[in-house]
């Protein structure tokens, strides 16, 4: 049982590498989601001509400014796609994970009785433990990448893009990630390697 829990612990250490590149992702999107926001926001300003003063006298300069600018967010579109795909990989690595860790109590010649999988030795977590916080963290992560990615379709969506009180509202979201509370995501980790803490 002991070298069970030992390969939960494995399994936890990849969770906490992917964990570790999903903040990376995080603060990659927050820059590219303000970054097209901002895009989207000026060019609402830049279609009126009466904003250009006394350039609006040069032949072609809100058309050339307009197209910059388009030309701009769709390089940034183009990143925030390839952003979610990874967070989307992810996704499937902390899946595969949770299945690999079910496969690791049921697979063996004699699969774990739920008696044995609720069974601790000293401090060490239970199979069932680690099990239920693999099962969490996959469905905090699922469940934020499927709120995020309904959040970057609608800067691309081809109805009309959300006002700029919308944007302010949408980034805190993005930042708040609500469905992955820190304190509970460590609180799994410390039960998981209880006897490294002492």
């Amino acid at each position: 049982m002991e070298m069970l829990v030992k390969k939960y612990q494995q399994k936890y250490r990849k969770v906490r590498e992917e964990m570790d590149r999903w903040d990376e992702l995080q603060s990659r999107l927050l820059r590219q989601f303000r970054n097209a926001s901002s895009i989207i926001e000026r060019l609402e300003v830049l279609q009126n001509l009466k904003n250009y003063g006394a350039l609006k006298s040069i032949v072609g300069v809100r058309e050339a400014i307009l197209g910059k600018q388009m030309s701009s967010l769709e390089v940034i579109l183009q990143s925030l796609k390839d952003t979610m795909q990874e967070f989307h990989a992810i996704d499937m690595s902390f899946e595969k994970i949770l299945r690999d860790g079910k496969h690791l109590a049921n697979g063996a010649s004699r699969p774990l009785t739920e008696i044995q999988k609720q069974q601790r030795i000293g401090i060490q977590p239970s199979i069932a433990d680690c099990i239920e916080g693999l099962e969490k963290i996959y469905g905090m992560h699922h469940s934020e990448y499927h709120f995020k990615l309904s959040i970057v379709s609608s800067l691309m969506s081809k109805n009309p893009p959300p006002s700029a009180s919308d944007f302010g509202a949408l980034q805190q979201l993005l930042t708040d990630q609500p469905h992955i509370p820190k304190e509970e995501v460590q609180s799994i980790f410390d039960i998981i390697f209880a006897e490294e803490l002492c």
